[in-house]
């Protein structure tokens, strides 16, 4: 069985219990709209920690979800001035990826299985392992490290292996990204902080750049803009929180299957259970069929609209009819169903009281 990591101090993971979610079945019927909510979330890219808080322009050390953290405490801009280089020849070469905690994007998903000329089903099953981004919620994955070690799978002596497709959280390091969206803003906005950990040698190298330059040098920019829509999915579920019940196991089925296993979403898209209620014109499915990055983008519009009811997909209009009569009888036959046992006990307790 398959075990769920939670974020612990960087380079560390701690395992869970709790099962992988099966994949949702691509002809299972769909999930009812559900309302918007407020938003107030900060997220770490370097492992993807995520805080309910209505944030302000700085957070202390106290208020990280994590103790030991080697996050320095203050959001910075783009402008700011950092002293940072690796590079081949220093001392702690490799030392960062010999001791793995990486997070992935759907971006990442992508690049990944690109390269290495997989599935998405064989890079989860061989390369990942999930994790918890909140307890008994949506589940992110990870780099699984090497067997019996704390290595990533792709670290060479000379480097990286998939160095051109390396992940968002390694072109980053040191730096995190901080994204947040307040309660009286519908736009997310992103900060900066710096990780600095023991083993770590770069940040005495004599090197000065801004945060904006270093990831122009990295190479985020593109990373950032695909996987912008996944990170509004999380900053909205993790904001949201009460105010649109306990996620469902056929929508945590859904979420990690169109954010982590774009070939299996892919066979949901052309399924004829999705395009009997779905109005998607040729032009845009021949992209679904052919490009990863445009499934990937279709699948966050996708989950915002099943999930959030933020309407931007074409549904044929009689199949939404038909959808939402059989929710209705659903509902109202669970209704009846709950009446008829709280009858019964009712009966059982008088019964009891007579005798």
């Amino acid at each position: 069985m398959p075990e769920l990591h939670r974020p612990g101090t960087l380079g560390k993971t701690t395992s869970h219990s709790t099962r992988l979610p099966k994949y949702v079945n691509p002809v299972a019927g769909y999930l009812p709209p559900l309302p918007q909510a407020g938003e107030g979330t900060i997220e770490s890219l370097r492992e993807f920690y995520l805080y309910e808080n209505n944030m302000t322009d700085t957070y202390m050390a106290a208020d990280l979800p994590f103790s030991g953290s080697p996050v320095v405490p203050e959001m910075s801009d783009g402008n700011k001035q950092i002293q940072f280089q690796c590079k081949k020849g220093i001392s702690c070469w490799n030392a960062c990826c010999s001791n793995i905690d990486i997070s992935l994007t759907p971006y990442d998903i992508v690049r990944l299985k690109q390269r290495l000329d997989i599935t998405s089903g064989e890079l989860l099953k061989q390369y990942t392992v999930p994790y918890e981004l909140e307890p008994g919620g949506i589940a992110g994955v990870k780099l699984r490290p090497v067997e019996n070690g704390t290595a990533c799978q792709f670290m060479k002596p000379e480097g990286c292996g998939v160095y051109e497709d390396r992940p968002t959280a390694c072109r980053y390091y040191p730096v995190a990204l901080l994204s947040m969206r307040k309660q009286d803003e519908y736009t997310d906005t992103s900060s900066y902080a710096l990780v600095k950990e023991e083993h770590c040698l770069g940040h005495q190298e004599l090197r000065q750049l801004t945060i904006d330059e270093y990831r122009i040098e990295q190479g985020v920019e593109e990373y950032d803009e695909l996987a912008r829509g996944w990170r509004q999915l999380i900053l909205k579920k993790k904001s949201s929180g009460p105010s649109i019940g306990k996620p469902t196991k056929r929508s945590l089925q859904l979420f990690f299957m169109v954010c982590y296993d774009p070939d299996r979403f892919r066979e949901f898209v052309i399924s004829e259970g999705f395009s009997e209620l779905y109005d998607l014109p040729a032009e845009e499915m021949g992209k679904l069929l052919h490009s990863n990055t445009e499934l990937m983008l279709f699948g966050f519009r996708f989950l915002k609209q099943v999930l959030f009811g933020e309407n931007t997909i074409a549904m044929h209009q009689e199949s939404k009819e038909k959808r939402l009569e059989l929710a209705k009888q659903k509902l109202q036959q669970l209704e009846e169903e709950a009446s008829a046992k709280r009858a019964a006990e009712a009966d059982e307790m008088y019964d009891g009281e007579e005798e």
